[in-house]
């Protein structure tokens, strides 16, 4: 009898498969054999108003095998789609380093290699996901794992039981996949994500999560799917709040928006990734004020302004005026600070003082 994950793989399978049938049919019916890809772009996305996510528009690619500028691109997708077959056939993963390499190899009698750089089977890869409409993840092509994790969760991963809460200075190492874990225990009252590891070093060190009783999560700079699927489950099946701690710049403010309304690359996976839920905790503005931190400022750089006019401008975000203030507060100082500013006024000041004051008085953005 057949398990529950071996009935999945075959259905992967029959989507991957269905995708070279067609291709055979054209083949065959003397066609030129096409592959429609829905175009990942910012022309080609917008802001459902309704669900409070972005989402990917319409607009599709055609490549053609009998076209000398597609067929690369055409044949390292077919041998992503071969691959990924393979991997369900067996139940194993890959990294996408490792797709690489399976990939690497010159085209028999011709002096061409299929790939030439990793980022040619990445795009292979984000190209399968678009046509099939499966994450990488569910053909078993993981990313390499990012970020940490420490609390009042139990996790059964596999056949093994993990309690976050005993993990030590390092914490849990977040898998690449996180779609399977089951929970088996959650204590937590809320979530913090942080984007710097030294934060999340400092809070883990403070045990801010015991004496706070919440899950303290970070990565290095933008969250991996890994992670925003891991929030986006504690925040929808468990209605745990999801706390957002970044640095007061327009890169840490986009940090936030891809966690709560999906970002542009993966504008077709919105609805598993976004969290819509979340709220931005800090830094802000305000917070440079009232804790004295502008000793601290950062001059701004010509990429850091021209990032803070692209981001003001999104639409999620252009008719809300307290974003609006944020974004004109931090245009007029020309400046950012780092999270990492507020440890000039203690060492524990941010487990002691900060985070606790900030959440007793919902100083967030929503």
């Amino acid at each position: 009898m057949s398990t529950k994950n071996e009935k999945d793989n075959s259905d992967k399978i029959a989507i991957i498969k269905n995708l070279g049938f067609k291709i055979l049919k054209e083949i065959e019916s003397g066609q030129n054999p096409f592959l429609d890809i829905p175009v990942r772009a910012f022309s080609n996305v917008h802001y459902n108003e309704t669900k409070k996510v972005i989402e990917l528009g319409s607009a599709t690619s055609k490549r053609y095998f009998f076209n000398v500028s597609h067929i690369r691109k055409f044949v390292q997708t077919a041998e992503v789609a071969n691959l990924a077959i393979k991997l369900l056939n067996i139940d194993k993963h890959l990294s996408l380093r490792q797709v690489f390499y399976a990939m690497r190899r010159t085209i028999p009698n011709t002096k061409i290699d299929i790939v030439d750089e990793q980022t040619e089977s990445n795009q292979a890869i984000e190209d399968l996901e678009l046509i099939t409409g499966l994450p990488r993840e569910q053909f078993n092509v993981n990313a390499k794992k990012s970020g940490a994790a420490a609390g009042k969760i139990v996790i059964e991963d596999k056949e093994d039981i993990i309690d976050l809460s005993k993990m030590g200075s390092g914490g849990w190492s977040i898998p690449s996949n996180t779609e399977n874990l089951k929970f088996k225990k959650v204590d937590a009252k809320y979530v913090i994500y942080m984007e710097k590891d030294t934060m999340w070093e400092r809070l883990n060190e403070d045990r801010f999560w015991d004496k706070n009783n919440c899950v303290i999560i970070a990565s290095q700079g933008q969250a991996t799917r890994g992670i925003r699927r891991l929030l986006k489950r504690l925040s929808e099946e468990y209605k745990l709040p999801i706390y957002v701690l970044v640095d007061f710049d327009p890169w840490g403010f986009y940090i936030y928006s891809v966690l709560k309304f999906g970002s542009i690359d993966l504008a077709n996976f919105s609805d598993k990734l976004a969290i819509t839920e979340a709220k931005f905790l800090g830094m802000s503005a305000e917070d440079i004020k009232k804790y004295d931190l502008e000793k601290q400022k950062i001059k701004f750089k010509d990429v850091d302004q021209k990032r803070l006019e692209q981001i003001k401008n999104y639409d999620w975000f252009k008719n809300d005026k307290r974003w609006q203030n944020q974004f004109e507060q931090m245009g007029k100082m020309s400046s950012k600070v780092e999270l990492d500013a507020l440890i000039t006024r203690g060492i524990a000041f941010v487990s002691e003082k900060y985070l606790p004051e900030k959440i007793k008085n919902k100083d967030w953005i929503d």
